[in-house]
């Protein structure tokens, strides 16, 4: 490997653009070329961006030979993608869900290991400031113990999407959240799903999840809502954190309870009641770069920590047991789910 990591993008669309423009941005990178079945998508950021367009992305692996791709085609796509990425030694982050299916992501997971290539997966609301800060205030003991973690993501149908449904596409975020933040596993699924706009898939998601440490977690996620949201609110002893993915921002509201008696002197919890609010300084940073650049200190040896593998394919697994419960109208038991290769 030279001086510069060479990189290149298979998958312009809504999300692969923003890679191109992010290894543009950072030093010590070079984007060598982009891939798109649309050369039209593609040669409007070629020429942004001073680099080669392709229609086949094969062509764009074996003439440029980059050290490291993302993968931003679309879901069904990423075990075809991943396999010819693999097998020519090419480190690869695959942008959420790993795969559509339990036994593709399998099937991406051991490739790579066995050609000896990096693959992180694209769950990038682990690398918003916001998170990391309350997993970090949770790890510290600052809520005290977590009784419940509440996920909002909603917003308008996007056309783009017709492979999978919200609960692949949209609550892998936050399921994958709520495992990060928790350091707990799930270990049961209830969900209520609808189709009222996608023509093939759940596009609103109501879930109750049960996690191994005692946590229960709550999903509303839709594609039905005319205003985006992205919120998390953690309950716990202390007080509650609330999350705002999109601004970035966090704030804890304080049980006052506990703030009256004193941590040390309080055995059980006695009540909840309210107290202060803090909103905490962060310093904001976008956080596709912070996870494209974990991929590339990893990819070069470093320490920085990826979503790996297994990871994407647990958050996956969560999210077709999701639709399973919603679907068969009954509590889905994990890790039971998802063993066959289905």
């Amino acid at each position: 490997m030279g001086s510069n990591v060479r990189v290149a993008v298979i998958g312009v669309g809504s999300m692969g653009r923003h890679h191109v423009r992010v290894y543009s941005e950072l030093d010590g990178v070079e984007v060598v070329g982009i891939a798109d079945l649309s050369i039209d998508a593609c040669a409007p950021l070629a020429r942004r961006y001073n680099c080669p367009a392709y229609s086949d992305y094969r062509k764009l692996l074996d003439e440029q030979k980059p050290d490291a791709v993302s993968i931003a085609v679309p879901t069904a796509q990423h075990l075809e993608v991943a396999c010819e990425v693999a097998q020519r030694g090419i480190h690869m982050l695959i942008e959420k869900p790993i795969a559509h299916t339990i036994q593709h992501a399998r099937e991406i997971i051991d490739i790579c290991s066995r050609n000896g290539v990096v693959l992180a997966v694209g769950h990038v609301e682990r690398f918003n400031p916001s998170v990391r800060a309350v997993k970090e205030k949770i790890a510290s003991g600052e809520l005290g113990r977590v009784f419940h973690i509440e996920a909002r993501r909603q917003g308008p149908f996007p056309s783009r999407v017709r492979d999978i449904g919200v609960a692949v596409d949209l609550a892998v975020h936050d399921i994958d959240v709520m495992r990060y933040i928790t350091g707990s596993e799930v270990t049961r699924v209830y969900a209520e799903i609808d189709n009222r706009v996608h023509t093939d898939h759940e596009d609103s998601l109501s879930a109750v999840l049960r996690f191994s440490k005692g946590e229960v977690g709550a999903l509303a996620v839709s594609w039905l809502s005319p205003t985006k949201m992205r919120e998390l609110l953690v309950t716990g002893e202390r007080g509650m954190f609330r999350v705002d993915y999109l601004t970035q921002d966090l704030y804890f509201f304080e049980n006052a309870i506990l703030a009256d008696y004193g941590w040390e002197t309080l055995q059980i919890l006695r009540g909840v009641s309210e107290g202060k609010m803090v909103r905490y300084a962060l310093n904001k940073k976008e956080p596709l770069r912070s996870e494209l650049e974990a991929f590339l200190e990893c990819m070069r040896g470093g320490t920085s920590s990826i979503v790996s593998g297994s990871d994407g394919l647990e958050a996956l697994k969560i999210a077709l047991a999701l639709v399973a419960s919603g679907r068969e109208n009954e509590a889905v038991h994990l890790p039971l789910f998802g063993m066959s290769n289905s």
